[in-house]
Order: structure tokens, then C-alpha cells, then sequence
């Protein structure tokens, strides 16, 4: 079995929003990541449940509501408890509010990096820079779709 976690591209004036986990979280504490969280089990058949749980997980976690989810990749990990993980990246193209660190739980701070600034970085993993050109391309696309 595995669990489903969810993550958020959040593009803004040429950078991308990235969160610093908070040292209290079990995976990856400290780490820049991607905003998102995991799938609950709900009571009954329900549907969009990837994309309700992002938008919750972005609202209580940084306080912005997102919206117009494009699919960008999934792939999968094991934490570093052994437990396997599902996790869909979707690019987020709307958004309402200012980020900030809401849940000081799961976020220490909220950052804003360009794509290079990203793919340059020494210390961010492999998976996060190709989520990020995976969005970047989609992102570029729509925009320039947008512009004909």
C-alpha cells in the first residue's frame, strides 16, 4: 500500500514558491520542498480528491488559495520511516493571498526561487529540480498559449 501526498508548483513574477519544512516534520525536516501534504481517507466515494486536499493542504500550510490545477508528474518515494509514497505535483496557475509560514507545525519559512536559481542549488534533491522543470515547461506553455 501506499500513502498519496500531494504537492503545489506556485509560479509568481518569474520565481516559485517553495516551503522550508519545519525541523518537527518526520520526513525531510528542513529541507526546501514544494507546499502539499497527503491524501486523508474519507468516509465514503467522493471525487477531485487530489485536488481538494491540495487546496486544503496550501490553505493551512502557507494561507492562499489556489486554483486552475494542471497535472504536471507523479512519481514515488520511500520516507525515511519506510513508508512508500504516491506524490502528484500539479501546477497551480491562479492563486489569492500572500504566503507565509501559517502552519508552523509543517512550514518554517516560505522562499521564493527562480527556475535557475533552483536547478543551480547544491542541496535541493534531484526529484525537486526535474518537478520544477516539469512545471516550468507546462507553466510556459500555458502562458504562451494564453498570449494567442
Amino acid at each position: 500500500m501506499f500513502a498519496v501526498n500531494v504537492e503545489a508548483a506556485i509560479f509568481k513574477e518569474d520565481k516559485w514558491l517553495l516551503i522550508r519544512r519545519s525541523e518537527k516534520e518526520e520526513h525531510a525536516g528542513g529541507c526546501l520542498s514544494l507546499v502539499g501534504g497527503q491524501v486523508d481517507k474519507e468516509s465514503a466515494a467522493s471525487s477531485d480528491i487530489l485536488e481538494r486536499t491540495l487546496i486544503r493542504e496550501v490553505d493551512e500550510e502557507i494561507g492562499i488559495e489556489v486554483s486552475n490545477l494542471s497535472y504536471v508528474n507523479s512519481s514515488s518515494f520511500i520516507t525515511d520511516s519506510g513508508i512508500h509514497v504516491v506524490d502528484i505535483v500539479f501546477l497551480c496557475k491562479g492563486f489569492v493571498g500572500e504566503a507565509f509560514a501559517k502552519s508552523s507545525d509543517e512550514v518554517d519559512e516560505v522562499v521564493w526561487m527562480t527556475t535557475q536559481e533552483i536547478l543551480n542549488h547544491a542541496d535541493l534533491p534531484v526529484y525537486l529540480k526535474e518537478n520544477i522543470k516539469l512545471a516550468d515547461r507546462l507553466n510556459s506553455e500555458h502562458l504562451a498559449s494564453s498570449r494567442t
